[in-house]
């Protein structure tokens, strides 16, 4: 993956008797690959709710004292990585609003309208501190609920115009939301009895959980002390991002029956049989790119073989290096093996290039490192379009296939040559049709229509 980041990650939990905290700290702990800005957990014990969050990881944010401090008997959890509004503590989640019926969110999304929620809430004087779409969902949610959080839902979730997977808790109730299109999963699972959310399937495993069913797009489940209850609130129109099923979930998550790390090599399996090479190695860029890897070289019958050795504390740091380490840019996260490389004719895979700078690094160390030729495979199609859906890839200008040509990419990178798989041979892949997902960072078929008065960015809100 070329400098596309993450997003967010939300995990919810209600288990009585149990130490949601704790539970809830383990998965986020798991989906920490989908944001490493932030971390908070909320917790309500029935008479009030509790919120911590601060900057940094997981296992940063959270220590036991903070953990024994959060108790209660229902749990709502956030990681995230800064789509909409910028990277600071106040734009963290979970947003708590408190008041005579208090409740947080956590969200994983992006609005398309969050503009004129904010507008239309400001205008009855209520007071937006952040920059982030989740507290202006957050605060209409609030000025309207009551006493019966569905019906409130029912009420302002038409609203909401976007990608949304939101978590709501309560006093008594964890509620799990997925908007109409399903652009952001979520599951359900089952734990001692009770009932758990998550964003993927890996946050069920780590606590033991075991998996139920996927929440439905336009759905909404509350659980409570009755059990588990469900109301479709939209006609639902499947639209699951595809980019889940190419690169952010954890290879083992599953979607479905079928783990990630399986659909990613079929993706390289069918990326092998439309373009095929004369080649010694399939070296992946790691670690995006190793299932992929592996699909083409049992499908083009080519020997597999690490080449590219990854620095895996190489992220997060508030230790910032100097301009000579900047400079040296990916090296400081990969090595090259030139035992292996050296004189050979390489097939290199990874998931996607977006903006160029990183694959043209990695190709430039696998020729110092003496490889005689270095065939680009990527298994996606060219990301030419922005997403206004909660990637990180808001302005086309960013997008190197928004304004250069597959053979223009190539001379940029300097490969021998460059084949991206097809959105066919993707959606084949998948096993689904272009109205099972959506595709637009592919095709530039956006299923939600973006309003053309606004340019949607991280910024929109400041």
């Amino acid at each position: 993956m070329d400098d596309l980041k993450e997003y967010c990650g939300v995990f919810g939990i209600y288990s009585p008797n149990s130490d949601v905290a704790r539970l809830t700290y383990f998965g986020l702990f798991a989906l920490q690959h989908r944001g490493q800005e932030s971390a908070g957990i909320a917790v309500s014990d029935r008479k009030d709710i509790v919120c911590y969050k601060d900057m940094g990881l997981v296992s940063q944010v959270f220590d036991e004292k903070i953990l024994n401090i959060l108790k209660g008997d229902i749990a709502i959890g956030h990681v995230r990585y800064s789509t909409t509004g910028s990277s600071t503590e106040l734009n963290a989640q979970p947003m708590l609003v408190s008041g005579e019926n208090p409740i947080a969110i956590a969200h994983n999304g992006n609005l398309v309208n969050s503009l004129d929620i904010k507008k239309e809430l400001e205008e009855k004087g209520i007071k937006i501190s952040g920059t982030v779409d989740t507290e202006v969902m957050a605060k209409k949610i609030a000025l309207y609920y009551k006493n019966d959080i569905l019906s409130t839902l029912l009420e302002v979730l038409p609203s909401f115009q976007g990608a949304y997977t939101m978590l709501v808790l309560t006093r008594d109730k964890l509620i799990g939301v997925r908007d109409p299109y399903g652009i952001r999963p979520l599951v359900l699972g089952k734990f001692n009895g009770s009932y758990v959310l998550s964003s993927e399937t890996c946050g069920l495993d780590i606590i033991g959980a075991k998996f139920i069913r996927e929440i439905e797009p336009g759905e909404i489940v509350v659980i409570d002390e009755e059990g588990i209850k469900s109301t479709t609130f939209a006609q639902p129109d499947p639209r699951l991002c595809i980019f889940e099923l190419v690169y952010f979930a954890r290879p083992d998550s599953k979607f479905g029956t079928r783990l990630a790390h399986e659909i990613r090599q079929e993706m390289g399996r069918i990326l092998a049989q439309e373009s095929p090479v004369d080649a010694d190695l399939v070296i992946p860029i790691p670690d995006s790119g190793i299932p992929a890897a592996i699909g083409y070289a049992q499908q083009a019958r080519i020997p597999f073989s690490e080449g590219l050795i990854k620095n895996r504390y190489v992220g997060r740091t508030f230790i910032q290096p100097d301009q000579r380490l900047r400079e040296l840019g990916v090296r400081l996260k990969l090595n090259p093996l030139k035992e292996v490389i050296e004189g050979k004719r390489i097939v290199l895979v990874d998931d996607s290039i977006v903006r160029g700078t990183t694959s043209r690094q990695i190709v430039n160390l696998l020729r110092e490192a003496g490889a005689k030729e270095i065939h680009m495979r990527v298994s996606s199609p060219p990301t030419s379009y922005p997403c206004f859906y909660g990637i990180d890839t808001a302005e086309r200008g960013q997008l190197i296939s928004a304004y250069k040509s597959i053979e223009e990419v190539r001379k940029y990178i300097g490969s021998d040559t460059l084949r991206y798989l097809s959105v066919e041979g993707l959606l084949r892949a998948c096993r689904g049709g272009a109205e099972s997902f959506c595709t637009a960072c592919f095709t530039g078929d956006y299923c939600i229509p973006i309003p053309q008065d606004i340019k949607v960015t991280k910024g929109i809100l400041e």
